[in-house]
């Protein structure tokens, strides 16, 4: 069978060890959702937490190194874009816009935020508090609402969001000093999901107005509101972005015949640290170097840098210090500094012709990531390579190896022989490999880099569908066989264009 074949099952090839028997999960201690805790509580960590180990990951996850598409920079923005042969490392999915990379960091923003741990120091997850609610209920939007959160609400309508403008379209709301006033301050790291943010408090607007045309009591007109927005964004997750990134056959099969690992007790849901501190960080393979915000923003602009249209890199260390910085960071106002979502998700017709795609999932990471600007890191600290970080946290959670997980779910287990970079590191990280390493090969080497395959797809996968039925809230809980009420472009589902098309956030409302 090929290795596309993986996906949609299980075999064995040269390459595998493959297990007999069938999966069963472990049994595991009680779990609050205040709380990480641990899918796979009887594995050891992958490796010990020893100087030699965290500089093996450091020089892993360094600039330049093994991890490091090594994308030429100095070909600038836009022809790293228009001319992707330039990054034979770094190489397109022609199956995912680029738009699924950001909607991921937003639904990831929803639910978990380790804002205690420290990189690389063991830390028991069932002391380190998450600071979101393990729901996909969007509290990163509507933090407590309008009685907790009011400075999120507008002063004379107190259901609806604020919502300002210093550019052509949509900004958050901010403070004098750029720092914008959401639940989340994670969602202004890079103008892409700052956008994705605003067109959320747009849609939420819009369902007021409609929940009030429809004459809702004006003390339910904001609960009602908020339940439709939520339902139709977890509509999207689970019939849109899990297909995307875990595809189609496993998303259905854990829908119906229900979830073998991730099985808290009721009322015991958690965050487990597998998926926070590993394998949800597989979107970090899928972000290009540079990306066009916009089609239009910038008619003033230089024709040499992209102008009209607002070509920048993700991050550049030149943006530093700039009030309209020439890269695509956050906490910045400016008349181009908005997002043109025609670039990010398909809207069809003649717009199809402006999407981009995102990169594929990988073990080759845009080199852009190689160097934060310490502003979207949320403790602020160093190191600034993105790799390091997500590799060190392997430490702070004492995750077991990918092999180990493998075995664990009777999953063939990639052998020592597909990974022949990691051997000149030493610390046998060969056969018990970082679990976000192994999980990105495995996107590569059994899925050609078009979805999570294998362990990774069915860690996403359960996390994603537990935390929906183990919310009461959530339409998969309290009412499975739900439809989206919105209008939608097709009848039998309600896509990420439908809502920013409610949203007036598209092309069509902008007049392009």
């Amino acid at each position: 069978m090929s290795r596309r074949g993986f996906i949609g099952g299980v075999t064995a090839g040269a390459a595998f060890t493959a297990l007999p028997g069938t999966a069963t999960a472990q049994t595991a201690p009680p779990t609050n959702p205040r709380f990480f805790g641990r899918l796979f509580n009887n594995l050891p960590p992958f490796a010990p937490a020893t100087q030699q180990v965290q500089e093996a990951l450091r020089e892993l996850g360094r600039p330049g190194g093994i991890m490091d598409a090594k994308d030429p920079l100095n070909e600038g923005p836009v022809r790293l874009i228009t001319n992707p042969e330039l990054s034979p490392n770094n190489v397109d999915n022609p199956f995912h816009t680029a738009g699924t990379t950001f909607l991921g960091q937003f639904i990831d923003h929803d639910f978990t935020f380790d804002n205690n741990s420290r990189l690389g120091v063991p830390t028991p997850p069932e002391t380190s508090p998450n600071t979101r609610i393990p729901t996909l209920s969007l509290d990163s939007v509507y933090g407590g609402g309008p009685n907790v959160n009011p400075e999120l609400y507008e002063p004379s309508d107190r259901v609806k969001f604020r919502l300002e403008s210093g550019g052509m379209f949509e900004d958050l709301p901010r403070r004098s000093d750029n720092v914008a006033i959401i639940a989340d301050p994670r969602n202004d790291e890079n103008l892409i999901i700052a956008g994705i943010h605003a067109a959320f408090l747009k849609f939420h607007n819009r369902v007021v107005d409609l929940v009030r045309s429809q004459g809702v009591p004006a003390d339910q007109v904001f609960a009602r509101a908020k339940q439709i927005v939520t339902w139709h964004y977890q509509w999207i997750i689970v019939h849109e972005f899990l297909p995307q990134i875990i595809g189609h056959g496993l998303t259905t099969d854990i829908q119906r015949h229900g979830r073998q690992f991730y099985r808290p007790a009721p009322g015991q849901f958690f965050m487990p640290v597998e998926f926070q501190g590993a394998v949800y960080r597989f979107g970090h393979s899928m972000v290009r170097p540079s990306y066009r915000a916009n089609r239009n923003g910038d008619p003033s602009g230089n024709p040499a840098t992209g102008a009209p249209a607002f070509f920048g890199f993700i991050f550049d260390p030149r943006g530093q210090g700039q009030a309209d910085p020439v890269d695509l960071r956050g906490r910045a106002r400016a008349r181009r500094r908005f997002i043109g979502f025609e670039t990010f998700f398909d809207f069809g017709g003649n717009q199809t012709q402006h999407v981009r795609p995102n990169k594929r999932i990988d073990t080759m990471i845009s080199t852009p990531l190689f160097n934060l600007p310490l502003q979207a890191i949320a403790s602020g600290d160093p190191p600034t390579s993105l790799p390091q970080r997500n590799l060190l946290r392997h430490l702070t959670w004492s995750l077991p190896s990918g092999q180990a997980i493998a075995e664990a779910m009777r999953i063939p287990i990639l052998t020592r022989e597909i990974f022949p970079e990691l051997r000149p590191l030493g610390n046998n990280l060969d056969a018990s490999t970082p679990l976000w390493y192994y999980i990105l090969k495995e996107g590569k080497y059994l899925g050609d880099g078009i979805t999570l395959t294998g362990v990774g797809a069915r860690i996403c996968g359960e996390v994603f569908f537990g935390l929906l039925q183990l919310d009461t809230t959530s339409y998969l809980s309290a009412q499975p066989n739900w439809t989206p009420t919105l209008p939608r472009r097709n009848a039998s589902t309600f896509t990420m264009v439908d809502l920013l098309t409610y949203a007036r956030v598209d092309p069509a409302s902008r007049g392009q």
